[in-house]
């Protein structure tokens, strides 16, 4: 009888993280789900925890891993502004330490490595859409920087462990993820957005709103990360994943007003250094080597959001 393969998740009681969980469990993978739980919660992964094999250590993925696994899925990283921007020295070691303490793991057991990265490589992007060829146009000093450049860096080492160690590695670009799970007030647009909205209070936009982003459905995401880590021809390759269908920051805010059904006033506030006026995957490498791309649409998924946050009051 062949043994159950074992699944590692960092960050695994965070939004992303707890989801991916959820599908790797019913995938019928044993999972252990690493988290300091700083930007995570526990509650997150009760659906995991009752589903199947899973277990949740409390822990810095910047401390060493001593477990064993088959697949190395590393999303552990403070991920919305306000939290890195907050606890910028644990973001950039969550993604230099982080990033090696997995490596050496994936090293040991023969395991291979997914590396989540991030959209913010491209910085504020002079070339649009963004295709994984594109070297980005980032800030190495600014207020981002600890984000940014953490996850630039984490790519390298992916590299490196890659070429001198023969390491099986794949890297990931999220683009913005919405869905359940998520921190209302977090520091992100969407939830930033439902949370005023649903609270009455005033809708913050940043600059003059017609800075534009495009937003992935978390299933989709979850269902990308899954395509990318179990398929073999994804070895070797850095990949966008995101919904390509940009939308103004001022739309969305007029949206999710309606959609809440709330009568929140919209303020204008100055644009945040280094914030991107664009923000749009190419997603041909994804939909050509893993036949993936979003299928919920931005109107369903937000009243999906909408209702999941209304429910938690």
């Amino acid at each position: 009888m062949a043994r159950t393969r074992k699944a590692l998740v960092t960050g695994g009681a965070g939004f992303i993280g707890s989801h991916l969980c959820d599908a790797l469990v019913e995938k019928g993978l044993e999972v252990l789900c690493v988290d300091n739980l700083i930007t995570g919660d526990a509650s997150n992964v009760a659906k995991a925890r009752a589903g199947g094999a899973f277990e949740l250590v409390e822990q810095d993925v910047a401390e060493p891993l001593e477990m064993d696994a088959d697949y190395v899925f590393h999303l552990a990283s403070p991920a919305s502004p306000v939290d890195y921007q907050e606890l910028p020295v644990k973001t950039m070691l969550a993604n230099s330490l982080g990033t090696l303490n997995c490596l050496e793991l994936a090293q040991r057991c023969g395991a291979r490595m997914l590396m989540s990265s991030t959209s913010e490589v491209y910085g504020d992007p002079l070339v649009t859409p963004q295709v994984e060829s594109y070297f980005g146009n980032v800030n190495p000093v600014g207020l981002r920087s600890c984000y940014d450049e953490g996850k630039r860096f984490a790519e390298a080492l992916c590299k490196a462990y890659e070429r001198e160690f023969a390491v099986e590695v794949v890297i990931v670009r999220i683009f913005n993820t919405y869905g359940s799970r998520m921190r209302s007030h977090d520091g992100r647009v969407i939830p930033n957005f439902i949370g005023e909205a649903l609270d009455g209070l005033p809708m913050t936009i940043y600059g003059d709103g017609n800075q534009t982003r495009s937003f992935c459905h978390v299933s989709d995401m979850v269902r990308g990360l899954m395509l990318s880590m179990f398929s073999d021809d994804m070895v070797g390759e850095v990949v966008n994943l995101g919904n390509p269908n940009e939308i103004r920051v001022i739309d969305l805010a007029q949206r999710i007003r309606e959609k809440a059904g709330s009568e929140s006033a919209m303020v204008f506030e100055p644009l945040p250094a280094d914030d991107p006026q664009r923000r749009q995957p190419d997603i041909t490498k994804a939909m050509t080597i893993l036949g993936w791309a979003p299928e919920v649409d931005l109107d369903r998924g937000l009243e999906d959001t909408i209702a999941w946050f209304r429910e938690r009051g």
